[in-house]
């Protein structure tokens, strides 16, 4: 009697209820799935991205190392009658101070690096925010 009236059976409404809740689910997986690739992104990102610096790093501190040899050995034969110990005095003062600020300089590199996931984590924080005003 109340399909007569309302001119919708019950069946009517479990087909459109089911096909609501099947693309709930699809939509659900999809957005998933977009924040599972995003996230692989990043992750691939950062790798590179530290093997790159890592690469750098070495091969600078290489050309470095062996720069500073040369210069030292050079410096102290320029000065062998002379000076050879105030030489050999200011150049380990010069290498302690750059070694020294160049340590700091990491450390602070190291904390000011972005937080990792972090386009992730604001995708996902809007798609809660969307999903709590509906």
């Amino acid at each position: 009697m109340a399909e007569k009236i309302t001119g919708v059976s019950s069946a009517g409404v479990n087909k459109g209820l089911l096909e609501s809740l099947t693309t709930f689910a699809a939509t659900l997986v999809a957005v998933a799935h977009t924040r599972l690739e995003l996230l692989s992104t990043e992750l691939e990102e950062e790798r590179e991205h530290l093997l790159s610096l890592l690469i750098l790093t070495l091969v600078a501190l290489f050309c470095l190392s062996i720069s500073v040899v040369l210069a030292s050995i050079l410096l102290v034969a320029a000065f062998w009658e002379s000076h050879r110990l105030l030489v050999l005095a200011a150049l380990t003062g010069v290498f302690l101070t750059v070694a020294i600020g160049s340590w700091v300089l990491l450390i602070r590199k190291a904390k000011a690096k972005p937080r990792l996931f972090a386009a992730s984590l604001s995708e996902l924080l809007k798609d809660h925010q969307q999903l709590d005003s509906h």
